[in-house]
């Protein structure tokens, strides 16, 4: 099992299914890892900039695949989703580009199927299952990996608004991710629980 892996960021590209494929420079080899988007917007390509990845390695009949993560908890949080029925890699992967892991975790533990089923590929019934599957299981590992729910940025009523309104828009969700993030670093806005101001601060941001 392959924990971790440190190299330079080498490439990013497009693989089949719009995944979003890593070359990871690790002693002069490279790499293949699939990561997930919003964690590729964030990467210093072609900085020489030493990276530590977490990753996870699926063996199957025909192939070997390694995914990778920002964090550890991220890492653990993936191989927990795709321990559920029904909820392959690539729909673990979908479900942690359209929520932060305090998010998604939240979501899980509180039951909130609404939330949950806003990720493309997971229906009612896959969220059910989520929850249904992995609450006693999440509430006790978020426990355990320290992982708090979000204390700035969006409450899941607000996150959920903004999803709705910037989906409508035409923003992808990785978009509407980057833009949340970015903004809860406003302190004023992220103690704001009108949803309006919260709309009006992602389309700023996302006008640029």
């Amino acid at each position: 099992m392959i924990g971790y892996l440190k190299g330079v960021p080498a490439a990013l590209h497009k693989g089949a299914g719009n995944r979003t494929l890593l070359v990871l420079e690790v002693n002069q080899i490279g790499c293949e890892v699939q990561i997930p988007s919003r964690f590729g917007q964030q990467l210093p390509i072609g900085d020489g900039e030493v990276l530590q990845v977490f990753t996870h390695l699926q063996i199957r009949e025909d192939q070997m695949t390694l995914y990778g993560f920002a964090s550890a908890s991220e890492r653990d949080l993936f191989r927990l989703l795709i321990g559920v029925s029904g909820v392959g890699a690539q729909l673990a992967i979908a479900l942690l580009d359209n929520l932060t892991v305090a998010d998604l975790v939240q979501a899980i533990i509180t039951g909130n199927t609404r939330v949950l089923a806003k990720t493309p590929g997971v229906g009612n019934k896959t969220a059910e299952r989520l929850t249904l599957e992995l609450k006693t299981k999440l509430a006790a590992w978020h426990h355990l990996s320290n992982i708090a729910a979000p204390t700035s940025g969006p409450s899941l009523t607000i996150l959920e608004e903004l999803n709705m309104t910037l989906l409508a828009l035409g923003y992808s969700h990785s978009e509407i991710s980057t833009a949340v993030e970015n903004i809860s670093k406003d302190g004023l806005l992220a103690k704001n629980k009108d949803p309006e101001e919260w709309i009006r601060s992602a389309i700023a941001w996302l006008s640029r």
